[in-house]
């Protein structure tokens, strides 16, 4: 059984990935030093898997802290890297704290994957490496564009960095994962997405809206060029996001990869505008959601959704949740996120 390091693991898309890789006969550690996420959240983890999952509660941006986890854990086969900031907004507004953040972290990463020869590494990319693309549907070899957001450049330098790292270091194979918009909670509702402070993704200010945590929501624009002037997102349900991290992880467990890097786009293929979701939302809650029109916000791509045919024929992957699988799972968590509402409440040191 190959232990499996999952950084950021109690993260939103890291804690499902933690579930997918159990189920599929991995040994899993977690490294999260929380300042982003709720430990509480491998609870659910282990309801769902009947495993408890050990998370070292390190900055991946202290080396010597990082390098310790390794030394502990010296028969680590892969590592699987979620661990970085991610709001959009946010980075526009403080690039150097992203900066120093995502790029720090993956550089002491990847001194310890050289130094204890990792053989697989499988990295956490993002559609916003595309920038504004000249067609709205993407492929792998849509040509990259400048970032609109810090955020995004950080992903585009964390890729670069990895490409450069493996040409040194062919003994790690690579893979990088292109997401486009993670939504939704596992089908169970024992985990699910978990914002700390306000909700920078639209579909937990949808559910935040719709439960009363927040007193209404802000759709950015409504004056782009689309059917009805709203950006256009490619939503996919988190769990087959991390089904496809546990898949990227066989592959090259079974050495079927050609190149020392590998990029997949995750995505379903469909674009949905942001007033769509927000009317998906509405069907499947039977909720008339308060939202009003704002402003552009800073950093927005205008559209993108996903080509996945790659990742269908080379990884074999098969998205099963449709956008109301995606809303309903969504809603059924933020419900029991109210109901189990002080378990979850968020620490105050973690409070931006």
């Amino acid at each position: 059984m190959a232990k499996i390091l999952v950084t950021g693991g109690c993260g939103y898309i890291g804690s499902h990935t933690l579930v997918d890789l159990i189920e599929n006969g991995f040994d899993v550690i977690c490294v999260d030093n929380n300042s982003r996420s709720n430990p509480l959240i491998l609870k659910g983890v282990e309801e769902i898997t009947g495993k408890s999952v050990k998370n070292y509660k390190v900055d991946l941006c202290n080396y010597d802290d990082t390098y310790a986890i390794f030394q502990e854990n010296r028969d680590i086969a892969g590592i699987v890297h979620f661990a970085a900031y991610k709001a959009v907004g946010e980075s526009v507004e403080k690039p150097l704290m992203y900066f120093e953040n995502n790029l720090v972290s993956l550089i002491n990463l990847l001194k310890c994957v050289q130094e204890f020869n990792i053989p697989w590494f499988v990295f956490s990319s993002s559609c916003t490496v595309y920038g504004n693309p000249d067609n709205s549907i993407v492929t792998e070899e849509t040509p990259t564009k400048p970032a609109e957001s810090p955020y995004g450049y950080t992903k585009q330098m964390g890729e670069g960095m990895l490409r450069d790292f493996q040409k040194s270091n062919p003994q790690t194979q690579v893979i990088l994962l292109r997401y486009f918009n993670p939504v939704g909670a596992h089908p169970s509702i024992q985990i699910g997405e978990l914002p700390i402070g306000k909700p920078q993704n639209l579909v937990p200010a949808i559910t935040q809206t719709a439960i009363g945590k927040l007193p209404k929501m802000t759709v950015f624009g409504n004056d782009y060029h689309t059917r009805d002037g709203s950006c256009v997102r490619d939503f996919i349900h988190v769990s087959d996001i991390a089904n496809a991290h546990t898949l990227a992880i066989k592959y090259l467990q079974d050495g079927k990869s050609e190149n020392g890097v590998e990029v997949f786009n995750l995505g379903t293929g469909n674009g949905v505008t942001v007033l769509e979701a927000v009317k998906a939302f509405e069907k499947v809650s039977g909720l008339k959601l308060n939202y009003e029109i704002g402003a552009r916000r800073a950093g927005d791509v205008i559209s993108i959704y996903a080509n996945n045919d790659k990742a269908k024929s080379k990884l074999g992957w098969d998205p099963k949740f449709g956008l109301d699988d995606m809303m309903l799972t969504a809603w059924q968590w933020e419900l029991k996120l109210k109901k189990d509402e002080q378990m979850f409440s968020e620490p105050k040191s973690q409070l931006n």
